[in-house]
């Protein structure tokens, strides 16, 4: 791939990408907050500056494997009232916000091609921007819902086991991001979720 090629790729991707990290981990961040978790206010992350959620290496990872990740939002369960399905919720608060996007992203696509209201030289770069985030946002959810630790998806799990057993999980979650590293080099992880997507981002843009 030449550099400019990979430049005006990175010029379509960026803007999606950075949009669908910001929103998702905002979301855990409100929903904390609304039940009683001022953690993630406190630190500054229930903003849309992208810059206050970005991980390096996750962005590192999405450049060359197109599956990315940001810096978790911080979440203390002790001021819920119910720790377990206070997770819970706020585990699902991101995907959900990330099929939020891909839906959203999807038909604005669409109605930007049905009824162009943009010249060309704009329209083409913003369509291809819309696509991109339905592909982006699709990616997060599914990837996220992985029930490996720090995912979201091993807290949903555990807000779901019965208590003996989430405790048990949750012994893995010192090891979880070097499981993940194995699942990714072994191309286990792409091989379990790519079909997904491109179902979903089929489904979506038709």
């Amino acid at each position: 791939m030449d550099m400019q090629h990979l430049l005006q790729q990175l010029i379509i991707l960026a803007p999606p990408f950075l949009f669908a990290l910001t929103f998702h981990e905002l979301a855990h961040g409100y929903v904390a907050w609304n039940l009683g978790d001022p953690t993630a206010r406190n630190a500054g992350r229930l903003t849309m500056n992208p810059l206050k959620h970005l991980d390096p290496l996750g962005v590192l990872a999405f450049i060359i494997m197109k599956i990315g990740w940001a810096k978790p939002v911080p979440v203390n369960p002790v001021y819920f009232r119910d720790p377990r399905k206070g997770m819970l919720l706020v585990a699902l608060a991101g995907p959900g916000a990330n099929m939020v996007l891909a839906v959203a992203s999807a038909l604005l696509v669409k109605l930007l091609l049905m009824f162009p209201f943009l010249p060309m030289f704009v329209l083409m770069p913003v369509a291809q921007m819309l696509a991109a985030s339905v592909w982006i946002n699709v990616m997060l959810a599914v990837f996220n819902i992985l029930p490996i630790p720090p995912l979201d998806g091993s807290k949903i799990l555990m807000g779901i086991l019965p208590p003996d057993m989430a405790r048990s999980y949750e012994k893995l979650e010192p090891f979880g991001f070097i499981l993940l590293l194995v699942l990714f080099y072994l191309g286990i992880i792409s091989k379990v979720i790519m079909p997904i997507i491109r179902f979903a981002n089929t489904l979506l843009l038709g």
